[in-house]
């Protein structure tokens, strides 16, 4: 198991736009991705529990990706953060 921890510097926080394409990140991956806020994790796979978390600016998540190509995985997801969230 991978996880790194980001927080979010979008003025919008996840929203329907980066939310939506990273859903398609994380489907690309073998792996079982999740996102925790708070102590709540959902699966990044889907995009109305990713949605259902309310992430905003300012907010720390710690992404987790566990299965055969965790690391392959973690480094795309980490990458996206930074660059869109």
């Amino acid at each position: 198991m991978k996880t790194f921890e980001y927080t979010i510097k979008d003025e919008l926080g996840i929203h329907a736009r980066p939310a939506g394409l990273l859903v398609k990140e994380a489907k690309k991956f073998e792996s079982e991705c999740t996102i925790t806020k708070d102590g709540k994790t959902k699966k990044l796979t889907q995009l109305m529990m990713l949605m259902s978390l309310g992430v905003k600016q300012g907010d720390t998540v710690t992404v987790t990706a566990e299965g055969a190509d965790e690391e392959a995985a973690v480094a795309a997801l980490k990458e996206f953060f930074e660059n869109n969230l």
